[in-house]
């Protein structure tokens, strides 16, 4: 097999927040195929970097008092023990706001202006003239021109799904400062898509066999051959000022969009850890195979913008040679989501102590290389982690290790008449078995398909076991005439864990490198698998290797933390003048937000339909309420101030997006609103005035 030179990358997280569980299961993916490859002998560059720039990055740094930049290196500060928590091997960890990116990035749109694929236009935007920017779909708001819903965005409603322009909108207003916004015109630039040289460009590039998946083929394509409304348009690659970007250099007060400078990200990465370790930027781009593993939501990017963009913009830069494409993950079924508290946090993953390497072969074994979603099931997790690793792979050294060191001194019989590669291969033999499947291996990890990898192994793992239970070396070892047959069993047994491990090695690397240590080898590669331990060879005593999955750990993932509550400070007794001047600094008006936060919660009337005390607690009261569109169950501590049966049918103001929380009496889907004092005079019950329907929205 010749040496393959790969340059690989993965999405660039977006720098506003922290990694959820999407990027892990991208980074996991791509990681186990990087260190596959390597097992193999390829050289791999494996980049990635923080997405910085953008109108969201520079509201949520304004809104909270600090500069962009500084927002910008808290997230990067959390990075590294996230991937060093799981095991994720990037040789560089970059971001767009570099000087490597802007360098790229003006590069990269000269060379388009150059060859006649950048124009500008003036085009009429809405502006909010209270913030003094122009306005990102996203940030506004109004009633639907179609059916008359309020509170729609300026793309699309939520009501009837109708889609339209911002323009359209009816009594629109800005989400950031609620102002009513004006159309105003400027000057934007164009990256001209719809060029026929891009066209044809972009038809021989998906037709390359084996660069896209098959559904991601399709979906380009059919972006490609779209017709009228639906034909491939120009892209808007310019922002105005303020906007925290990369300059146009040659248009003062503009910026190009973060979408541009994105991916060229992927490229700034790579020629900063190549003037780290004293490597040819341009030379190691053009001899590396270009690969990206990516999520669904972000095909359209990388399948027609990027590839022309590279293509048109001349050396140094290439086109990509593989997109490989994935799809979401879910739990239980649903779609993940921290409103609705069906995330799996991956700082609380590492937080309580659960395995990373557990989480790394879950995924792996639902992962293929088609674009489908994954589902996260705790009792598949459980089952799945436990039967595999610790009852099956585990299992294998934990039962044989032990008698080699009490009968053998831990040392090794030859299995040469067993086992020679190249001859004397016993075609019925278990290690004959075991080699001989090493090239299929290998084949479903390159091909990403890590699920039937996986699956294959464990079917090894299966016949090393059954040999195990039939060879009975527990029995053997009562009989001094069945010595050598007992060490030839466990010396069969501990090869056979080393090929599983060689196998398992690209999923595992922490356990790997401890059965490395426990067996006394130097670390494994995927040649291994043609070779035996030698006769004699010494291993270690056996050690516990890897724990099983507690169900308490699951219950604490998707259980949040408790608030800690702060320690009382020691203090001198107060006069009534000091107490009601506290008081009145603890009644004081909170600091200001903008109506952008207002606007992330979701206030609906309520119709409390069922109320009833919860047994076994002082407070609670369980209430079914009626939002309109369906109920939820909410516990809320009134029950000092209200009795159950009292507040049936009255109508209240619930928090519909509040995650859900987990109870000892149930979960909690929401909160009710009340007013109430530090002391006294009691808990009021927010309602609506009469007339108000379940179900609307509070504002």
């Amino acid at each position: 097999m010749s040496r393959r030179r790969l340059f690989v990358t993965t999405a660039l997280p977006y720098a506003n927040g922290s990694f959820h569980i999407g990027h892990i299961m991208e980074y996991i993916q791509a990681d186990i195929w990087v260190r596959f490859q390597r097992l193999c002998g390829h050289e791999v560059h494996f980049v990635c970097a923080d997405d910085a720039h953008g109108a969201p990055i520079m509201l949520k740094a304004e809104a909270e008092g600090v500069t962009a930049e500084q927002l910008v290196a808290r997230f990067a500060a959390e990075r590294p023990s996230h991937l060093q928590g799981f095991h994720i091997g990037f040789d560089n960890w970059h971001s767009t706001h570099s000087p490597e990116n802007t360098a790229l990035s003006q590069d990269i749109y000269r060379k388009l202006k150059a060859a006649g694929l950048v124009y500008s236009k003036a085009i009429e935007q809405f502006y909010d003239p209270l913030k003094g920017m122009f306005l990102a779909d996203r940030y506004i708001k109004g009633e639907c021109p179609k059916c008359g819903a309020k509170d729609q965005y300026g793309d699309a409603c939520e009501n009837c799904s109708s889609v339209y322009s911002p323009t359209e909108l009816r009594n629109p207003y800005s989400t950031l400062s609620g102002a009513k916004p004006v159309l105003k015109s400027s000057e934007h630039f164009f990256f001209k898509l719809s060029d026929p040289r891009c066209r044809q460009f972009l038809k021989g590039w998906l037709e390359h066999p084996g660069r896209l998946q098959p559904q991601v083929l399709n979906k380009a394509r059919e972006w490609l051959e779209g017709e009228g409304d639906k034909a491939l348009g120009d892209w808007d690659i310019s922002r105005d000022a303020p906007y925290f970007g990369i300059p146009i250099p040659d248009a003062p007060g503009k910026y190009l969009y973060c979408w541009v400078d994105a991916p060229i990200g992927y490229l700034a990465s790579l020629k900063n850890y190549c003037a780290k370790r004293n490597l040819d930027f341009e030379k190691t781009l053009n001899e590396s195979e270009q690969i990206h593993f990516i999520g669904k939501d972000i095909i359209y990017f990388h399948t027609l913008f990027w590839p022309a963009m590279l293509n048109f913009a001349g050396a140094p830069y290439k086109v990509p040679d593989h997109v490989y494409v994935h799809g979401f993950i879910g739990v239980s079924g649903e779609k993940m989501s921290k409103s609705r508290g069906t995330g799996v946090s991956p700082l609380r993953y590492l937080e309580i102590g659960m395995n990373p390497e557990w989480l790394r072969y879950y995924i792996a074994a639902k992962l293929n290389a088609n674009v489908e979603d994954l589902d996260f099931n705790p009792d598949d997790f459980l089952a799945r982690v436990n039967s595999d690793l610790v009852g099956k792979y585990v299992n294998i050294a934990s039962r044989c290790a032990p008698f080699l060191q009490r009968h053998f001194g831990g040392k090794l019989h030859s299995l040469a008449g067993t086992f020679e590669i190249g001859c004397g291969l016993r075609p019925d033999s278990l290690m004959y078995e075991l080699h001989t499947r090493a090239s299929a291996i290998a084949a479903l990890y390159d091909s990403r398909e890590f699920g039937k990898a996986l699956r294959e192994v464990m079917l090894l793992a299966d016949a090393v076991n059954h040999y195990v239970d039939e060879k009975k070396p527990w029995d053997l070892a009562k009989r001094p005439e069945d010595a050598e047959r007992l060490h030839v069993v466990c010396s069969v047994a501990i090869n056979a864990f080393r090929l599983l491990t060689v196998y398992l090695k690209p999923v595992l690397p922490d356990l790997a490198n401890a059965v490395e240590k426990f067996l006394r080898v130097t670390p494994l590669t995927w040649i291994d698998a043609e070779k035996l331990l030698p006769e004699g060879h010494q291993i270690d005593a056996f050690r516990h290797l890897m724990a099983r999955v507690d169900e308490k750990q699951l219950d604490a993932l998707f259980e949040p933390p408790a608030p800690t509550a702060a320690a009382p400070a020691a203090r001198s007794p107060q006069t009534h003048a000091e107490h009601q001047q506290h008081a009145a600094r603890e009644q004081a008006v909170s600091a200001a937000i903008t109506i952008d936060d207002f606007a992330r919660l979701d206030l609906r009337v309520a119709r409390i339909v069922e109320a009833e005390a919860v047994a076994g607690a002082d407070k609670l009261v369980r209430l079914t309420l009626d939002i309109g569109s369906g109920t939820r169950t909410v516990f809320a501590g009134i029950k000092a101030a209200y009795a159950p049966e009292a507040l049936r049918g009255r109508l209240t103001v619930m928090v519909t997006n509040l995650a859900p929380r987990k109870m000892r009496f149930g979960v909690s889907e929401g909160m009710i609103l009340a007013a109430s004092g530090d002391d006294g005079p009691g808990i009021f019950l927010v309602s609506p005035d009469s007339g108000a329907q379940p179900g609307m929205r509070v504002k």
